[in-house]
C-alpha cells in the first residue's frame, strides 16, 4: 500500500462512515498534478470504490433558453466566485455536531472533514491564483461557520496572504474526533476508515497562503454574523463559546425540541441558564472564540477586502466595477438576529434602485448570499431586475449546490447561478467569464475549478479534506451537489438588447424584518 494513501480498517468501520458503502484503499504510483479547471480535468469515481481520480474534462454547453447565440468574440469581464467555505473552529464548545442524532432537519452539523476547512481555503486560494486571467475575486458568503472572531482572524489572514493557525484552546487536539471518544456519530481519524493516524494534530499546523492575487470582494452570509448561521450572539451563547464544556450529546429536551423544528432563541437562552444541558468533554477555555456583532463582521471584511467595498445603512450594499462594461451589485440579504433565509429590507430595495440608476452603458450581475427566489421580499427586487435589460445574472451561493435557471423578463430576461460550496463535495469554485458575442449579445462562460487539494493522496490535508468530504453521508455523494452538467460548465447566452436604464415604475416597497426573531429549525439549514 502506497505511504500516500489512506491506511484501511475493518469494513464495519467503514460502513460506519460511509452509510452503507465500501472503501478500499488502493495503492498508486505518486501524487497526480494538481486539480484545477474542470474543463482540462473532472474528478470521478467510474468504479464505485469512493476514491476519485482523474477523468476527462468537460466542454462548456451553450444554453439558449433567453435566445442569443453566435460566437464568443470580446472578453468583457472575469470573475471568480468562491461561496460558503466555512473556515469553522471545530473545537469550539460553541458547535453543535450533536444535532445529526436528530435528523436532517438541520442540515450537516458534523462532517467528517470539518478540521480542515483553514486548508480548504488555502487550496482554494491557490487554484483561483491559477487562473491568472482573473477581474475579481467574489468571496460569496459563509467566510466563516459561527462569527467567532478566531474563525474571521484565520480567513482573512489566508485570503490576505499569510499564516492562520487553526486551533484554539489548549495545544492540541480537544474535540469528538478524539480516538477515545467511543461515539459512533463522530468520525475518528486516528482509527475509523479510511484510517489517517496523526491528522488531528497535523489539521492544527500552521497553514500559509500567498492570498489572492486578484481583488476579491466580500457578500455577508448568515454565518458570518450569525451562531451557527442561526441566531445573533447574546451573552448566554458567548459564554458557552469561550467556556470549558463541549456537548457531544443533547438531554432530552434540547432533541425533543430541535427534533420538532421549534428550537428558538428564548429556548436557547432557557436551556442555558441552568448551564450547558447534556453530555459533554472537558475543553480549554478561550476568550479568541468570542461570538462577532454584525456591525464588527461587517467592518472587519471591509476593512480586509482587497478590492473597496462599502456600507450603507451598516449593510454591505454596494457596487464596483470590472472593466468598462461590467457592474457588479452586491447585495446583503442577511437578517440580524435569527434565521438562515434571506431578507429585503428598505434600505438594500433603495440601494439597488439607486445603484441600477447609477449605471449606464454596462452589463449587470447582482449578488447576494441567499438566493432571491428563495428570500423573503425579494418580489420587489424582482420588479426592478425585471424591467432592465442590463441585468445579466444574479449570482448567489447558500444552498451548497450548482443550480442555473433561465428568468425570462419584459426586459429579455437574465440567468439565475447558484453555486456549489467549498466545505462540502464537490468543493469546487466557479469561474465567469462575460463575453461578447458575433450576433450582437453576450454570453456568461461559466465552468467550476477544483481546489489545488490533491485527491488520494495522505500528504495533502486539503486532499484528504475533498476525499472525506466525498465520504461524507450528508455532504457527499448522495447530496449530489454537483448538479448537472447544465449546471456547471455552460455558455449562457443573451440577446442584443439596449444598455440604457428603463424608465422606472414606483419603487416597491420591501417588507421590514419580523418584529420577533423567528424559530429556526423546520425548513432552515445550519448550512
Amino acid at each position: 500500500m502506497s505511504a500516500g494513501r489512506p491506511e484501511g480498517h475493518t469494513r464495519r468501520e467503514a460502513l460506519a462512515l460511509l452509510g452503507g458503502g465500501v472503501i478500499w484503499a488502493l495503492g498508486g504510483c505518486g501524487p497526480e498534478p494538481r486539480p484545477g479547471s474542470t474543463l482540462l480535468r473532472s474528478l470521478v469515481d467510474p468504479d464505485g470504490d469512493a476514491l476519485l481520480e482523474s477523468g476527462p474534462g468537460v466542454s462548456l454547453q451553450d444554453r439558449r433558453e433567453l435566445g442569443g447565440g453566435g460566437r464568443p468574440e470580446r472578453v468583457l469581464g472575469r470573475i471568480a466566485q468562491i461561496s460558503d467555505v466555512h473556515v469553522r473552529d471545530a473545537q469550539s464548545p460553541a458547535r453543535v455536531p450533536f444535532l445529526d442524532r436528530v435528523g436532517t432537519r438541520l442540515g450537516s452539523a458534523f462532517r467528517p472533514h470539518e478540521l480542515l476547512t483553514s486548508q480548504l481555503l488555502a487550496a482554494t486560494v491557490a487554484s483561483v491564483n491559477g487562473w491568472r486571467g482573473a477581474d475579481a475575486v467574489l468571496v460569496s458568503g459563509d467566510l466563516i461557520d459561527s462569527a467567532q472572531r478566531n474563525e474571521l482572524d484565520w480567513a482573512l489572514a489566508l485570503l490576505g496572504g499569510g499564516t492562520a493557525v487553526p486551533d484554539s484552546g489548549a495545544a492540541g487536539y480537544e474535540g469528538v474526533q478524539a480516538p477515545s471518544n467511543p461515539d459512533p456519530l463522530y468520525y475518528r481519524p486516528d482509527v475509523d476508515a479510511p484510517r489517517y493516524p496523526g491528522l488531528l494534530n497535523r489539521a492544527l499546523r500552521p497553514v500559509r497562503s500567498r492570498g489572492l492575487k486578484a481583488p476579491w470582494w466580500p457578500v455577508l452570509g448568515n454565518h458570518d454574523v450569525l451562531v451557527q448561521g442561526e441566531l445573533a450572539a447574546s451573552p448566554a451563547i458567548t459564554a458557552v463559546a469561550t467556556g470549558d464544556r463541549l456537548i457531544t450529546s443533547p438531554n432530552a429536551e434540547i432533541a425533543r425540541l430541535a427534533g420538532g423544528g421549534s428550537l428558538n432563541r428564548g429556548q436557547v437562552e432557557a436551556l442555558l441558564q441552568g448551564g450547558l444541558p447534556g453530555d459533554a468533554l472537558p475543553v480549554s477555555p478561550d476568550p479568541r472564540r468570542t461570538h462577532l456583532t454584525a456591525e464588527e463582521a461587517v467592518a472587519r471584511l471591509v476593512g480586509a477586502a482587497s478590492g473597496s467595498p462599502a456600507t450603507r445603512d451598516g449593510r454591505l450594499d454596494y457596487s464596483f466595477g470590472v472593466g468598462s462594461e461590467l457592474q457588479i451589485v452586491v447585495l446583503d440579504l442577511v437578517q440580524r438576529e435569527a434565521g438562515s433565509g434571506g431578507i429585503v429590507t428598505p434600505s438594500t430595495l433603495s440601494f439597488l434602485a439607486d445603484a441600477l440608476d447609477a449605471t449606464s452603458g454596462r452589463h449587470i450581475i447582482v449578488t447576494s448570499h441567499q438566493p432571491l427566489d428563495a428570500t423573503a421580499g425579494a418580489e420587489a427586487v424582482f420588479a426592478l431586475l425585471d424591467s432592465d435589460p442590463r441585468v445579466i445574472a444574479v449570482v448567489a451561493g447558500h444552498t451548497h449546490r450548482n443550480r442555473i435557471e433561465a428568468r425570462g423578463s419584459g426586459a429579455g430576461g437574465y440567468w439565475h447561478i447558484t453555486t456549489a460550496s467549498i466545505v462540502d463535495f464537490p468543493q469546487q469554485w466557479r469561474a465567469l467569464r462575460v463575453v461578447a458575442t458575433s450576433g450582437g449579445g453576450v454570453a456568461i462562460e461559466t465552468w467550476m475549478v477544483d481546489h489545488a487539494g490533491r485527491p488520494n493522496d495522505g500528504n495533502d490535508l486539503a486532499g484528504i479534506g475533498r476525499d472525506l468530504a466525498f465520504l461524507d453521508p450528508q455532504g457527499g455523494r448522495p447530496a449530489h451537489a454537483a448538479g448537472p452538467r447544465r449546471a456547471r460548465n455552460v455558455r449562457l447566452h443573451l440577446p442584443r438588447r439596449p444598455r440604457r436604464p428603463p424608465r422606472r415604475q414606483p419603487r416597491l416597497p420591501a417588507p421590514s424584518a419580523p418584529s420577533r426573531p423567528p424559530a429556526f429549525g423546520a425548513g432552515d439549514t445550519l448550512d
